[in-house]
């Protein structure tokens, strides 16, 4: 199944809204790697936004999972890319 790189960013301005939503989307993140539809997922540092590796069948569907998470229901993130990415050397690869 293709992986696709998700870059989320996030508003300086909404950060009282992140955390206050954060319990649930780490849920979401945690369910979604333990079933294998999220392959890594971590904030940029500079809490600036997010990476997440997600696996799917297509970039639609990249887009009805993103949908589902509690930031995104919250109007938490500011802009959301995905590309599809392949990998060739790492843990990611067919």
């Amino acid at each position: 199944m293709p992986n696709f790189a998700v870059e989320y960013t996030y508003a300086p301005d909404e950060a009282a809204l992140r955390d206050e939503h954060r319990p649930a989307h780490r849920q979401w993140l945690g369910e979604g790697y333990e079933s294998g539809v999220i392959r890594l997922v971590g904030p940029y540092t500079d809490g600036s936004g997010a990476l997440l590796i997600v696996s799917a069948e297509s970039s639609e569907a990249v887009g009805r999972i993103l949908a589902e998470d509690p930031f995104a229901r919250a109007g938490a993130i500011a802009g959301a890319r995905f590309t599809e990415w392949l990998n060739v050397f790492g843990p990611f690869g067919e």
